[in-house]
């Protein structure tokens, strides 16, 4: 997204959405974040007067606003992530969160919050990110 409001708006309009702001996940990275737990969608967009610097400003550039990455709910994010191995598909990232950060961050909503960011951007035209999201129980 260029304009992460103007985005918000869209997808509240159009979903319902209901935004939560995640800029802590990506201010290292150049990056404001916003997370819809209810619609299941996640903005991303250069922090204004950073854009320069941001690594989403030449796919913004090349592709236009579009599909980065797209996450895929899974029973067991280490069984998934061997499945990807044996596809020889690469790990870019990974998340796991710790019990504390889910409280503080994500509103204690998660009892295990997981993340493999694998490099498919070249083979499919997005990446994909296979995630272990333990809801808490009540």
């Amino acid at each position: 997204m260029h304009d992460l409001q103007k985005a918000k708006s869209y997808y509240t309009d159009l979903l319902g959405a209901t935004f939560h702001e995640a800029n802590w996940t990506g201010e290292p990275f150049g990056i404001q974040v916003a997370i819809s737990w209810n619609a299941g969608i996640e903005l991303c967009a250069p922090i204004p007067g950073k854009e320069r610097e941001c690594f989403l400003t030449p796919l913004l550039d090349e592709r236009g606003e579009s599909i980065l990455n797209v996450v895929f709910n899974v029973d067991d994010a280490d069984e998934a992530l061997a499945r990807a191995k044996d596809l020889e598909i690469q790990t870019i990232n990974a998340v796991d969160y710790t019990q504390e950060e889910i409280d503080r961050h994500l509103d204690g909503l998660f009892t295990r919050y997981k993340e493999y960011f694998l490099n498919t951007a070249a083979q499919r035209g997005f990446g994909i990110t296979l995630g272990q999201f333990d809801a808490k129980k009540g």
